[in-house]
């Protein structure tokens, strides 16, 4: 990457930063080094060295700029410019003086602050300093910011964050997936054509996105208007409730801001980035890989290796009858220790739980939702903004019955695949909720623990700054606009090759027997037929288009239609047109097994090669069902934007409940009046 060197040599006298401001050491993911230019004087006596030598060499880009220490000096340089004399001190003001306080962590205010210092110094100080050299401006744009994010905070204590994360944002994602596959799956026929984005912004409309962008056609530039509008009266409405009424005032600061807010990191950093189907399967690839490695260190143990060395042992000395059944006496053995470790731990988690369910508060803070109040229903919820005869109202929601359940099974599609295991899990969810001793109901000893997880592993605060921190890294790498170490595909077979490996991510998180079983494979000890691939819907490129890699004649089929061609005798001759494709297989199929009678045990090999192909052709099955039914939900950028904007009113909505009361016009003659 072409960055320029972010972490330079800190004053004269520097010292270390406070204990305070440090976060866990990280080491950088993008290092990077620079060659020298000079070139080196050659032994010969004949050479004469070069008339001119640089008077220094080139410094060698930073690798460790996610460091503290280096952030620190990233931010003391930026926005503390006015603070610079007292570079001769030994050891300079911590950040927290020089800089009004963001929030109340000052772990999180110095990843904060390196955020906004690249902002300001990409986006304000390059034409800035052209004008002036005055830097009262910059530190005016960082006193409000700073104003802005303090009073978020404050209304961030008044929302309930477990029902935000786990039932409402949720509900939009399924919101979502419904709508993708009502629109992809639809009832029109050649030659009658429909197009899928149309169906889907009509069950999902959102004003933002109207017209619906057509190549070629002037409603994309339309579109794109309508949208930079819509994100700048988010930010209007925003800057009306939280900044103090004399920066209102001032019509350039305001300007500078919300164009800063609702255009770099709204539409360029959010909205245009997070759409992209690539980006989103390769943070899915990045979690899965991340919770592979958890669960790896979490498994391992000192003696994981004893018994390979036993069998080693025992091969070597053994004649191969007593090693067989020393084999199997020691998979025994093995195998009534694990099932005891597991009965103890289980009993012992069972205990530990009980006595911790009775230590724990009750939930105190309740779930608002909007409820019709003449409505006998009150399970079905909306994100929409109340009108005169629907309000929002609190609701003792537990959090065995969040939407993030629903949304999981829809995503998954169980309702289609397996229908016995969602009705048995509705069953013992409703026994949970509404059984003898009401466990999982609101304030229940399951409600009450599930929330006592969530606070302690997903909304801890001191999980914030190594989040910030990767978040500056993969999208500021250097300090500075640069090429991400996420590159996008540049054809269509990258991201088809793209959509593969996610799907085979996901597919390794589960043991294979059990993604085998949930996909209705037929590779099985006691199955009397072998399954070739059904080669179904193809991976796309686009939002309804097949790949030209993997197209055939399953390419618009759903998961349902797929597995209930699997399942009647149908699938027997698309398996056999299908065997047909290649010579030798069809001679295989015909009569000619290809086994000679001279050939000893060729029988046998045979049939070990024709497992290994079944086995890799219903692993590639399962991973275009995959690749259909779950990542194809995600690959119209045109689609994703509705789930994107829907989240962010969502939120805001939630953190400012004025503005489903007042329009943003109303909003500004109230503060400017």
């Amino acid at each position: 990457m072409t960055a320029a060197p972010s972490g330079t040599v800190p004053p004269k006298g520097g010292g270390p930063v406070p204990t305070s401001l440090k976060a866990p050491a990280t080491s950088s993911t993008n290092p990077e080094s620079v060659t020298s230019t000079g070139s080196k004087p050659s032994s010969s006596p004949h050479t004469t060295p070069p008339t001119s030598v640089p008077r220094r060499s080139p410094r060698p880009v930073s690798s460790d700029f996610l460091s503290d220490k280096a952030t620190a000096t990233f931010i003391r340089r930026v926005l503390c410019a006015q603070h610079l004399a007292d570079r001769g001190r030994s050891t300079p003001a911590p950040i927290q003086d020089l800089l009004p306080p963001l929030t109340s962590r000052n772990d999180v205010d110095l990843q904060l602050y390196a955020l906004i210092a690249i902002i300001i110094k990409e986006f304000v100080q390059n034409w800035y300093t052209k004008i002036t050299p005055d830097e009262t401006f910059v530190a005016e744009i960082v006193q409000i910011i700073a104003h802005c994010t303090r009073a978020l905070e404050q209304r961030l204590r008044n929302v309930d964050l477990e029902s935000l994360l786990f039932d409402e944002l949720p509900e939009l994602l399924d919101a979502h997936i419904r709508a993708y596959r009502v629109a992809r799956n639809t009832v029109a026929r050649p030659p009658v054509e429909a197009n899928p984005r149309e169906i889907y912004h009509s069950l999902w409309p959102l004003p933002a996105l109207s017209p619906v962008p057509k190549s070629g056609h002037s409603s994309i530039q339309t579109q794109e208007d309508n949208e930079s509008a819509y994100r700048q009266l988010l930010v209007q409405g925003v800057l009306a409730l939280l900044l103090p009424t004399e920066d209102l005032e001032n019509e350039c600061l305001t300007t500078l801001v919300e164009q800063l807010f609702s255009e770099l990191v709204i539409g360029n950093l959010i909205i245009n980035k997070l759409s992209e189907p690539w980006l989103i399967w390769e943070g899915l690839i990045i979690l899965t890989r991340i919770v592979r490695a958890r669960s790896t260190i979490e498994a391992s143990g000192p003696g994981d290796m004893e018994p390979d060395a036993n069998l080693k042992t025992i091969r070597g000395i053994v004649p191969p009858i007593t090693r067989k059944r020393s084999l199997y006496i020691q998979q025994f053995f093995w195998t009534v220790i694990q099932w005891g470790f597991v009965i103890v731990n289980s009993i012992r988690l069972m205990i530990s739980t009980i006595m911790l369910s009775r230590t724990l508060p009750p939930r105190s803070i309740p779930t608002i939702r909007q409820v019709d109040p003449t409505s006998h229903d009150y399970g079905e919820k909306s994100y929409h903004p109340p009108t005169s005869e629907v309000g929002l109202q609190p609701v003792n929601v537990p959090i065995a019955d969040f939407k993030l359940w629903a949304c999981v099974g829809n995503l998954l599609e169980i309702d289609a695949r397996m229908p016995w295991m969602s009705g048995t899990l509705s069953m013992a969810q409703w026994g949970a909720l509404r059984g003898p001793g009401n466990l999982a109901g609101f304030n229940g000893m399951i409600d009450r623990l599930f929330s006592h997880y969530i606070h302690v592993y997903i909304l801890d605060p001191v999980r914030l700054p190594p989040l910030l921190r990767a978040v500056r890294g993969a999208v500021f790498p250097n300090n500075a606009p640069g090429s991400s170490s996420l590159i996008p595909p540049s054809s269509d077979e990258q991201l088809g090759a793209l959509r593969r490996r996610c799907a085979s991510a996901l597919l390794a998180l589960v043991p294979k027997r059990v993604g085998r079983l949930y996909y209705g494979s037929s590779i099985w000890p006691w199955s009397t037929r072998s399954t070739s691939t059904l080669s179904s819907a193809s991976s796309r490129s686009g939002p309804f288009k097949a790949d030209s890699y993997n197209t055939t004649h399953n390419a618009n089929r759903t998961g349902e239609e797929v597995a209930r061609v699997r399942l009647t005798d149908d699938g027997k001759s698309v398996r056999d047109n299908h065997a047909t494709l290649t010579p030798d297989k069809s001679k295989r199929q015909i009569g000619d097994t290809g086994v000679r009678p001279t050939e000893a045990g060729g029988d046998k090999r045979a049939d070990m090669c024709n497992g290994d192909e079944d086995e890799d052709e219903d692993e590639n099955r399962i991973l275009s069902e995959i690749e259909t039914g779950v990542l194809d939900v995600f690959s119209d950028p045109y689609c994703n934007k509705h789930l994107l904007y829907g989240i962010l009113e969502l939120i805001l909505v939630r953190l400012m409940p004025e503005l489903t009361e007042k329009g943003v016009i109303e909003l500004w003659e109230d503060r400017l009046s």
